[in-house]
């Protein structure tokens, strides 16, 4: 009989931090990896090492070393290894904590392996991954994976105070032709006011089409309760907003709202001063004297620049319905700056794909990144103070 080797740890993984600084995270997770698995195997087995009983299913069969590369470098680990239990065995706490690492490896990995890739692929395939991936490890972590983001992208959702939407457009490949497609996502802050990712949409419909799908979507997860939705203008989003969520007040983004204004304005050498005005009408203390800032910015522009007069008249309005909830909150639900972090990322990692090999692998990588910001936010403290009463 082959016995189960104990680890022996000389520092447990705390004290080799507190000792070491930045140096002693590697080690630490190298010892606390090597324990999980070790701890998977243990109820993989139904048993202790070296305890014998009657629900014990196979037995120990040493350690394989493996090296996986991470953010704070390479691990090496000691793969529990087993033999008779029917089922193969392989230590999820490999897997846990990486899900965007896992999903821009596949998007990466599947234009390999479809012989979409080139060159420059494999070489950020070595470069990020630090091995090569194989095809069946592909279909074994996509399997793994998607299973894991469907049911986060599909969980239940409740009582949703505010709301914020936005749209990103990536390259994806179809028929063998490079076509854009949108990626929709949904931000909110429940009663907790604390922000989470409320869905992930990826789609190369029509945008009000796909808008209006997204939006039913959340709304049969269960998410209610909406004082207010905020986003930028994006085609069919208006439509369908409309036709899903009629009734609740529409806050168009200030921050893409001013950048629209200054298409409209005649003259560069204008564009500070309008600028100016505008913001000043978006900072003002409340609904009344913004209204009578815009008003007296289109009278001056009636006669001059009428176009401009127009255009302030007809959309600045948009701008001003975040003056309707407690000034507290006014200034972070202005704009969908909740959103803007989620976009800086998507395109610092989805960049390094260029062209994704189809809409499957541009989801997961979205899915994945999305899904892991909202842990986050979900675990920090909270984004805004809602009042209990």
């Amino acid at each position: 009989m082959t016995h189960d080797n104990q680890i022996t740890i000389d520092q447990d993984p705390m004290q080799l931090i507190l000792e070491h600084g930045m140096d002693g995270i590697r080690p630490a997770l190298e010892t606390l990896f090597n324990m999980a698995m070790q701890v998977e195997r243990s109820n993989h087995l139904n048993a202790r090492p070296y305890e014998r009983n009657e629900e014990r299913i196979g037995h120990a069969n040493g350690f394989k070393d493996k090296k996986l590369n991470t953010r704070v470098g390479t691990l090496d680990l000691r793969i529990p290894q087993t033999r008779g239990t029917g089922t193969p065995f392989y230590p999820q706490a490999l897997e846990r904590g990486q899900r965007s690492e896992q999903a821009l490896v596949i998007a990466l990995a599947t234009m390999y392996i479809n012989g979409v890739s080139t060159r420059k692929v494999t070489k950020i395939l070595e470069e990020m991954c630090g091995t090569e991936v194989s095809s069946s490890m592909v279909s074994r972590a996509s399997a793994t994976l998607d299973d894991q983001l469907s049911a986060w992208r599909e969980r239940p959702l409740g009582e949703v105070l505010y709301l914020q939407l936005d749209a990103r457009y990536e390259k994806v490949r179809v028929n063998g032709v490079s076509r854009s497609c949108a990626v929709l996502v949904a931000t909110g802050v429940p009663p907790d006011g604390k922000r989470t990712v409320l869905g992930i949409s990826v789609s190369l419909s029509e945008a009000e089409v796909h808008w209006r799908d997204f939006l039913r979507s959340l709304k049969e997860r269960g998410m209610h309760g909406m004082k207010i939705i905020t986003s930028d203008s994006h085609e069919g989003l208006k439509a369908a907003l409309k036709a899903t969520f009629s009734g609740i007040p529409w806050q168009r983004c200030q921050f893409h709202l001013q950048q629209n204004a200054s298409s409209h304005v005649p003259t560069v050498s204008a564009r500070p001063q309008v600028a100016d005005r505008i913001r000043s009408i978006f900072n003002a203390d409340d609904l009344n004297e913004a209204e009578t800032k815009l008003a007296a910015l289109v009278a001056e522009h009636q006669e001059s620049t009428p176009r401009l007069a127009d255009w302030l008249e007809q959309n600045i309005p948009e701008g001003l319905t975040v003056f309707s909830l407690p000034k507290s909150h006014q200034k972070r639900l202005r704009t969908t700056n909740m959103v803007e972090r989620i976009n800086q990322e998507l395109k610092r990692r989805t960049r390094v794909v260029g062209i994704f090999p189809n809409e499957e692998s541009l989801l997961r990588l979205v899915s994945a990144i999305t899904m892991e910001i909202s842990d986050e936010w979900e675990a920090a403290k909270r984004y805004l103070i809602i009042s209990s009463e």
